[in-house]
């Protein structure tokens, strides 16, 4: 049986091997095409698009550039692929120093990707939908999201534990990324049964997008530093 990676009980950078620090870029290299295509296709392209509470505008926006909405929904499939990669990834990296919690992450993380991955199915049809049709694809989508966003929630926490239970990333990162599924939970929540808390709300996502580009950057960095050599003594 292969020798599980336990480097995370001992996260001096200088003591991590090659196959580690590799695990640790893939990790923030996922974690940059996550943000990037999420941003991107939710709050660029789409943003663009969708009016909200008209839908007929939306439709006729929607209809003049089918290529670009298109590549919104390729993005997030990119997106739901990067997530099912970095989730197995951060198994890897964590199975030794959280061997409870680590599998719990995985599956948060999946199931998030599935929720998220069927509620692109109505935003296919899109460009053929009547505006009263599509503003209920357009209603069921952002359903699947929060649904979603519920499970994501809780992996954040999950991740901010096992952070800190491995002694990596000090207190901010871990600290940051359980405020960050806090306020995942609360969105999705409101969204849910209370919407006009939920529209409150919006500003706290600057939070979690702050996280997670610290954190990804964190990855990077970690992954990418060299041990220094030791000097020779003669």
């Amino acid at each position: 049986m292969p020798q599980l990676h336990n480097v995370l009980t001992a996260p001096t950078p200088a003591l991590l091997p090659e196959s580690t620090r590799v695990l640790f870029t893939a990790a923030g290299l996922l974690y940059l095409v996550i943000i990037s295509c999420g941003v991107w296709s939710e709050g660029i392209a789409r943003g663009a698009l969708i009016t909200p509470g008209l839908p007929e505008l939306s439709q006729k926006a929607i209809t003049a550039a089918p290529v670009l909405w298109r590549l919104s929904i390729v993005a997030d499939l990119t997106m739901l692929l990067a997530d099912v990669g970095i989730a197995a990834v951060f198994l890897r990296l964590f199975a030794a120093s959280a061997p409870v919690l680590a599998p719990l992450a995985f599956a948060l993380r999946l199931v998030q990707a599935a929720l998220i991955g069927a509620a692109l199915l109505p935003l296919t049809l899109a460009d053929a939908l009547a505006p009263a049709q599509l503003d209920r694809a357009l209603t069921l989508h952002a359903l699947g999201y929060d649904l979603g966003l519920v499970f994501f929630g809780v992996n954040c926490a999950v991740m901010a534990a096992m952070l800190r239970g491995a002694g990596l990333a000090g207190r901010l990162i871990p600290l940051a990324l359980a405020a960050s599924g806090a306020i995942y939970l609360a969105g999705s929540l409101t969204a849910l049964v209370a919407p006009g808390l939920n529209a409150a709300m919006q500003p706290a996502y600057a939070l979690p997008l702050l996280a997670e580009s610290g954190f990804c950057i964190w990855l990077m960095a970690r992954g990418l530093r060299r041990p220094r050599a030791t000097p020779s003594t003669g």
